[in-house]
């Protein structure tokens, strides 16, 4: 197994719906004790699948103009 370091920003807003599926993840597949790692995997495996096969939206209210203007000392070149 090799370990890769990705650079990820401190507030990106992507990363509320990271931790959004994380946190339903915790709630309703590993809530309780699971006995071991195989058993563990089976359960992720499968709230995965059920979880993807839902289609999901993501209302995103901080758009590109917005951020030209809030960011505008970050992007010079507009």
């Amino acid at each position: 197994m090799r370990l890769e370091i990705h650079y990820t920003p401190k507030h990106g807003s992507w990363l509320n719906v990271a931790e959004v599926s994380i946190s339903v993840l915790s709630e309703q597949c590993i809530g309780c004790r699971v006995p071991d790692l195989v058993m563990l995997n089976r359960e992720i495996v499968a709230w995965e699948a059920e979880y993807n096969s839902v289609c999901r939206v993501v209302n995103w209210q901080f758009i590109t103009d917005d951020a030209r203007i809030k960011l505008k000392r970050l992007y010079t070149a507009f």
